[in-house]
């Protein structure tokens, strides 16, 4: 009989290395971009040690450490308080990053030369160092220096310019989708420079910003602009673009479809009993439909509406004309596809107990996806992690009374 041991020890082992766990981050970040970055780093086994400042700055920071927020930001990490401000906290500070792989940061842009611990000034004890930042609206430039928060960017990336109904004026999207979006181009880009490393020896400078991120995120709205010259108009729940997309009202509620293409808009009239729409010569391709968004869209809800939701999504589902329901955010968690990919995420919290939070929307074959720990009190491991640059208690107690951590 075949031994088998060796090949269960490499499968458990493929199950709980993590792919990240050799990387050590230094996380210097605030707010919600910056460790969205971070949480990517931290969920995929990272080293993560989080630097707050000691006492009350450092609970200003932190706010309301145990709310859903902080909890969901931050968890996977280890905790150190210390005050950057001091040399002896800066000091403890280049230790550190002589050993890490990757500090990431998004403090206002002149902050962090202030403070000493920029890229350059850390790049002098650390060739290698992988260096990330966010900040309202780049580097550098005539904005530079100005603090950057998600409904700014949102307002000047051009968003909210195009969300909402027609004629409503500007709406802001219900995240903070410029911060969400910076944070996760943070960690691409935090990747790219690690993978180059690997080749050149040195890290870099990745940088991103809340308006280039938001820029980034109109994608065709911004082309349409760019290579055609047309400026997109608010147009509510259709699509832009593509008609009928949109929201449809039911005997009970509402929900999406989405038929916009030549073989959909057949497939979708035949569904619904209404073949003779086919053959309306305005509604025959889609530029007379786009032109007629509003009579299609009030013939189709006059059918749709006979009918409850489900009926329409199984009708429509059965004939392959892409639909769905409008969930609030209580039903999208018990959605029984939501469900089965795991997106909440269930762990022990010490004091909070049995808690859940939002999964990683990555999934890589033989990696758990479990949350291992959960968000760390302020200075948690200030033993473990100064210990491990060889500080004794005494000195410990020393650092603590004088609140440099």
């Amino acid at each position: 009989m075949p031994d088998t041991a060796p090949a269960a020890d490499a499968k458990l082992a493929a199950e709980t290395r993590l792919p990240l766990s050799r990387i050590t981050v230094l996380d210097l970040t605030l707010a919600r971009a910056g460790p969205t970055c971070v949480r990517h780093l931290a969920d995929w086994g990272a080293n993560i040690i989080r630097i707050e400042p000691p006492g009350e700055a450092g609970e200003e920071i932190s706010g309301k450490r145990d709310g859903f927020d902080f909890q969901n930001l931050h968890r996977n990490k280890k905790a150190l308080t210390l005050n950057l401000k001091t040399p002896e906290g800066k000091a403890i500070f280049m230790e550190l990053a002589k050993k890490a792989d990757v500090i990431v940061e998004n403090m206002r842009a002149a902050v962090k030369f202030r403070l000493g611990v920029d890229y350059e000034s850390v790049k002098k004890v650390n060739k290698r160092i992988v260096y990330a930042s966010i900040s309202g609206f780049g580097q550098d430039g005539p904005y530079g220096l100005r603090a950057g928060v998600d409904q700014i960017a949102q307002g000047m990336g051009g968003l909210m310019s195009i969300t909402g109904l027609p004629g409503q004026g500007p709406v802001r999207v219900g995240i903070p989708i410029a911060d969400l979006t910076a944070g996760n181009l943070l960690a691409l880009g935090t990747m790219i420079a690690l993978f180059d490393r690997e080749v050149t020896g040195e890290g870099r400078w990745v940088t991103t910003s809340l308006l280039e991120a938001q820029i980034f995120m109109l994608d065709f709205q911004a082309s349409r602009w760019l290579m055609a010259g047309e400026v997109a108009p608010q147009a509510g729940n259709d699509h832009p673009t593509g008609i009928p997309t949109g929201v449809f009202p039911t005997s009970d509620g509402a929900i999406n479809i989405a038929a916009s293409s030549a073989r959909l808009w057949d497939r979708f009239c035949d569904t619904i009993g209404k073949a003779e729409w086919k053959q309306k010569p305005e509604w025959k391709d889609q530029k007379g439909r786009s032109k007629d968004r509003k009579a299609i869209n009030i013939a189709i809800g006059e059918v749709t509406k006979q009918k409850p939701a489900s009926y329409w999504i199984e009708l429509l589902e059965g004939a392959g004309v892409p639909c769905g329901p409008i969930y609030s955010i209580d039903q999208v968690f018990a959605d029984p596809q939501v469900k089965h990919l795991k997106m909440a995420r269930d762990y022990h919290h010490p004091k909070l107990g049995k808690t859940e939070v939002v999964g990683s929307a990555i999934n890589l074959s033989g990696v758990s996806k479990e949350i291992r720990t959960p968000t760390p009190e302020a200075g948690q491991h200030n033993a473990e992690i100064l210990k491990g640059l060889g500080y004794t208690d005494a000195q410990l107690a020393e650092l603590k009374s004088k609140g440099i951590i």
